[in-house]
């Protein structure tokens, strides 16, 4: 089932919002280029209780209605948290990039991963740049991630995209094609967290592209459902 979403496409802030029609999402996991970095990321989710998977990276498909450009999510419980992640759109026959939190429940997490992932909205910034733009310096953008705590913000997530498989090189792995299927986003991978993974009200995530001096910045916050 299709779900439409407003973003803007390119990075001229004069041009309006395109109405994209996603037809599907998919969160790829454990993509890094360094097997060190992602057994560091396996024991961190150890210690939740999550199980590692027998090979990677994995390819979650999910429903396209997740993905949200809204500033409030609504999860259940307080054991949820983000992780910063690029994310690439294909759209209007071009392949784009953005930021996005595969905000994700841990508690659930912890004994089905596949349905944890379906648990949560991910929250994604609304700009989006063409991928040609960045693909020949893919490795100097910078992730970044900061949450609320104690009430201070303090850096959550910092990293480089060449600590992730090239998106060109994910698409393949994929879909055994160059080329992603038209309405289709997919999240890129996250980073280490600093200290532990933790959940937090608000969450910022950013894309910086140190080559072209520009930014991509989005926050969240989570509103607790009640129980009845």
């Amino acid at each position: 089932m299709s779900h439409s979403l407003d973003v803007f496409l390119g990075g001229d802030p004069e041009v309006g919002a395109t109405r994209v029609e996603l037809k599907q999402l998919v969160i790829a996991g454990w993509t890094g280029r360094d097997p060190a970095a992602v057994e560091k990321h396996m024991r961190e989710l150890e210690l939740l209780g999550v199980r590692r998977p027998s090979a990677w990276p994995v390819f979650y498909r999910l429903a396209a209605s997740r993905l949200s450009c809204e500033t409030v999510i609504e999860v259940t419980g307080s054991r949820s948290s983000g992780e910063v992640e690029a994310v690439l759109l294909q759209c209007s026959g071009r392949l784009w990039l953005g930021v996005g939190s595969d905000h994700t429940d841990r508690e659930v997490e912890a004994f089905d991963v596949t349905v944890s992932k379906q648990m949560c909205d991910k929250p994604v910034a609304p700009r989006f740049w063409s991928f040609e733009e960045v693909r020949g310096h893919w490795d100097s953008l910078i992730l970044r991630s900061y949450i609320e705590e104690g009430g201070a913000v303090v850096a959550y997530q910092s990293g480089s995209a060449a600590e992730f498989l090239e998106p060109l090189d994910l698409i393949r792995r994929f879909t055994d094609s160059a080329s992603l299927a038209e309405g289709t986003a997919m999240f890129c991978g996250t980073l280490a967290v600093k200290g532990q993974v933790r959940p937090s009200a608000q969450f910022t995530l950013e894309l910086q592209d140190p080559t072209l001096n520009r930014t991509i910045r989005h926050q969240y916050r989570t509103a607790v459902l009640q129980a009845a």
